[in-house]
């Protein structure tokens, strides 16, 4: 659909509003999938893009991730202690900071088989456990979030983003299969898992929590089965939200961000922050795209994501789970996009 004047610049309004309120003004952070929810229905109303598979679709496609969470979340209840165990022999055998390089590395490069969806929330689990300050616990969350959305793009199986890409280049001239985007993407992935992992290691060791008597600190999150029902609701609300966002600025997307060249695309993409990933890959990616296009576009897309909560599954999962602020995710992980965009960036110019 063509959108007037007065739409593009609501709508673009609205993307500034989504970016700046949950940093800026703490009730819409403390009751952000709400807020998100608003924005979503008040883009689709916008585009005028209300209909009964909308509304079908945002209530269908939350199911299992919350079903995932919900039943994770119960599971991991009854656990907890076996985990802890796992855990402290895992510190206590190789050191704290060769577990955080291996959780990071293997959550990572598994993603695309387990899903980004059961990484994310053995991560939440297990990093609850380990002798770390709040600050450093966060670190490793979204250290690990970045690494995870990355892994789980190699695969059809990952997360929806490879689904949608092999799906729409499995005829000719690309005729994408299994590992497809493993070959054009593989080592750049593993690159970015690889440095996800270093980074991790360095995080510094929470020292009172090796004090006589001392428990492991926790960060936020509430285990009664009343606190992990209410935490998967919000799952189920926030991804409803980001269903109604994605289509609600989708004529926004397809006016702007289509038939630009692969340098354009990737810095554009950073909306992926706020948007879904899997959305704005079915507007760029087509049959005649280039592997050159594509490979700028789909890092751009996964390096993103892990920019702010909104942008990936994990950071949705683990910021609920760990009671993670809007605030504290871009503190620990904005910059750190930026320095990894701009770092593929060049990369990618020098080497394609």
């Amino acid at each position: 659909m063509e959108l007037s004047t007065l739409q593009t610049v609501l709508l673009s309004a609205l993307i500034v509003v989504v970016l700046v309120l949950p940093l800026t003004v703490h009730k819409v952070e403390e009751n952000l999938e709400a807020f998100l929810f608003c924005c979503g229905a008040f883009a689709v109303t916008v585009s005028h893009m209300w209909s009964g598979h909308l509304v079908f679709t945002a209530l269908k496609d939350p199911i299992k991730i919350t079903l995932a969470v919900l039943i994770a979340g119960l599971l991991f209840r009854y656990l907890n202690t076996h985990l802890q165990k796992l855990t402290q022999k895992a510190v206590k055998a190789i050191g704290l900071r060769w577990t955080l390089f291996l959780i990071v590395l293997i959550l990572g490069l598994m993603s695309s088989i387990i899903t980004a969806i059961i990484a994310a929330l053995i991560l939440s689990e297990i990093t609850v456990m380990l002798p770390l300050e709040r600050a450093g616990r966060i670190k490793l969350i979204t250290f690990s979030c970045y690494a995870i959305g990355m892994g789980a793009i190699l695969t059809s199986i990952g997360e929806p983003l490879g689904t949608v890409v092999i799906s729409k280049l499995s005829g000719a001239p690309h005729h994408a299969g299994f590992f497809y985007l493993i070959q054009h993407l593989g080592w750049f992935v593993l690159g970015g898992i690889l440095f996800m992992a270093g980074m991790a290691s360095s995080i510094r060791e929470c020292t009172i929590c090796h004090a006589p008597g001392a428990k492991a600190v926790q960060i936020g999150g509430d285990n009664s089965i009343k606190g992990i029902v209410i935490r998967a609701a919000k799952v189920y609300l926030f991804v409803v939200a980001l269903v109604f966002l994605g289509d609600g600025l989708k004529p926004l997307a397809l006016k702007t961000i289509t038939h630009l060249s692969a340098g354009w695309l990737y810095w554009i993409n950073m909306l992926s922050a706020v948007l879904d990933n899997a959305t704005l890959a079915a507007i760029e990616v087509t049959p005649i795209i280039d592997d050159r296009t594509l490979t700028f576009l789909l890092m751009s897309l996964v390096v993103s994501g892990g920019m702010l909560i909104p942008g990936n599954i994990p950071n949705i999962i683990c910021a609920s789970k760990l009671g993670i602020k809007s605030k504290e995710w871009v503190k620990a992980a904005f910059g750190l996009g930026l320095v990894l965009m701009i770092a593929y960036f060049f990369i990618l110019t020098a080497v394609l």
